[in-house]
């Protein structure tokens, strides 16, 4: 039987979930999106990171190339605090920008930004399209949508060894918040769904691990 989305909430906004998610290791993660992210071919200098979390990516990506400028968008306080703390220790605060905004109805014109990228927020959106519509609708001609999110597994037997393959040295909370993750995610033919009805072809979605999604796309000039 397949596994069904159990819905998590839409906003981790404690300041233990902001600091649990913060310790574990999402470093490996982090770096790989970094990394293909600016390989998909991504041209020009204003980023929209939405779900940005305690801001790792952005950290991630302009360690790379130091002339962009990323606006990091969150919905979560707690997060964008932590993520205030990682960008001065890191240097960064000159060239990414925090903001405390829902991405479902994002507060940017229309054609903002060269990109918009985003790392596992889909799956804490209960309507993930109304999401998907407004990254496409604040992205310019010719501009990078790049989401990366995890993917449901179809049996709690796969979800249980997922978590114990990387999440397992995690506190008892971060292992949680993981296998809660894991079945709130889309599955495979649910985001290509959401991305055929926003316009786009369904294989701009692929699996890209054992737990993740990418949808690299361009927006029509």
């Amino acid at each position: 039987m397949t596994l069904k989305r159990v819905l998590e909430p839409e906003v981790m906004d404690s300041a233990d979930e902001a600091q649990d998610y913060n310790d574990m290791d999402h470093s490996a993660v982090n770096v790989l999106f970094a990394d293909d992210f600016l390989a998909s071919g991504f041209s020009g200098n204003d980023i929209l990171d939405l779900g940005t979390g305690t801001a790792l990516i952005p950290i991630e990506i302009c360690r790379r190339n130091a002339g962009l400028r990323i606006m990091a968008a969150d919905m979560a306080v707690s997060m964008l605090e932590l993520a205030r703390y990682n960008l001065e220790r890191a240097g960064m605060t000159a060239c990414i920008q925090l903001a405390h905004v829902d991405a479902k109805k994002l507060p940017y014109s229309a054609r903002m930004f060269d990109a918009v990228i985003s790392n596992s927020i889909v799956h804490h959106i209960p309507e993930p399209e109304l999401m998907i519509r407004e990254a496409i609708r604040v992205t310019k001609p010719g501009g990078a949508l790049f989401f990366r999110d995890l993917l449901r597994p179809d049996s709690k037997q796969k979800l249980d060894g997922l978590v114990r393959l990387y999440a397992g040295d995690e506190s008892a909370h971060a292992r949680q918040m993981f296998a809660d993750s894991l079945h709130a995610a889309l599955s495979l033919q649910e985001i290509q769904a959401i991305v055929s009805e926003a316009g786009f072809v369904p294989e701009t979605v692929l699996p890209t691990s054992d737990r993740h999604w990418t949808w690299s796309a361009r927006q029509p000039a």
